[in-house]
């Protein structure tokens, strides 16, 4: 059966981040995921999350300069020191949290670098990542997101991203499939999930054009739930959705599936 948690950095943006982790339990929600930690302390986040018994999916490592528009470095040459950094600070963070995943971003392509040279240090960088937290029993994920929110971003196909799990060939390494983005540049959403299941190792969820909630536009969300729950799907889905118009009077939606669930 699914389980949805609640992506604190698009949800709940109605008050301060630390006040958020209170505002998804009271609606319901076990679990919760967010971009990045690192501005808050790992104790007060872990604070939170105890006391509201919430368990911490998954989060970030480090992007590089966010603010300055880069969107991770794991493909970047010449940041590789850079990025084994990121993955301890990570991994600080995820031990104090009890997160068992966490998402290395590729980055945005250099326009004077060949597609062969940035692949050949994301595989890298990606094998260290994987094997240091091996050590922890972490997973590492990478996810392929579409060209129109993030143009010029390395990786944008689920088949991309399946086969350099495949290449890689480490156990602990899988694939951040996001509805929302899968939609856009792939389509034949449950097709595609089914072919690439046994990699998947995180779901993610939005309406599709606009990314709002999973109960308008293109994707027939209810019926995908249900194959979900039919197909023995146990993993969580991460709601990873900007509101219309507030958090709580856009959850119909998961207040629909509680019902049916419980």
């Amino acid at each position: 059966m699914p389980r949805f948690a609640a992506n604190l950095s698009m949800m709940f943006n109605e008050v301060p981040f630390m006040e958020r982790f209170a505002e998804a339990a009271a609606c319901g929600f076990e679990g919760v995921e967010f971009l990045f930690p690192y501005a808050f302390e790992a104790d007060a986040i872990a604070a939170e999350l105890k006391h509201h018994d919430l368990q911490q999916v998954l989060f970030n490592l480090p992007p590089g300069d966010w603010e300055a528009g880069e969107r991770g470095i794991a493909a970047l040459p010449g940041r590789e020191t850079e990025f084994r950094e990121s993955v301890e600070t990570a991994l600080q963070y995820a031990t104090a949290l009890g997160c068992p995943r966490l998402h290395a971003m590729a980055g945005l392509a250099p326009e004077d670098v060949s597609r062969e040279t940035l692949r050949d240090v994301y595989l890298e960088n990606l094998r260290h990542a994987a094997r240091r937290l091996a050590e922890h029993d972490i997973e590492l994920l990478i996810e392929p997101i579409n060209t129109r929110d993030m143009p010029g971003y390395f990786l944008n196909h689920q088949a991309e991203g399946h086969a350099i799990v495949a290449e890689l060939g480490e156990p602990n390494v899988k694939v951040q499939m996001d509805f929302y983005h899968t939609q856009i540049m792939d389509g034949d959403i449950w097709t595609t999930y089914q072919r690439h299941r046994g990699g998947v190792g995180h779901l993610q969820i939005a309406g599709v054009p606009k990314r709002h909630e999973p109960d308008t536009g293109e994707v027939n969300y209810p019926w995908l739930f249900e194959q979900l729950n039919a197909d023995g799907f146990e993993g969580w889905v991460g709601c990873e959705y900007k509101p219309r118009a507030g958090t709580r009077a856009g959850l119909g939606w998961f207040e629909a599936w509680q019902r049916r669930v419980g």
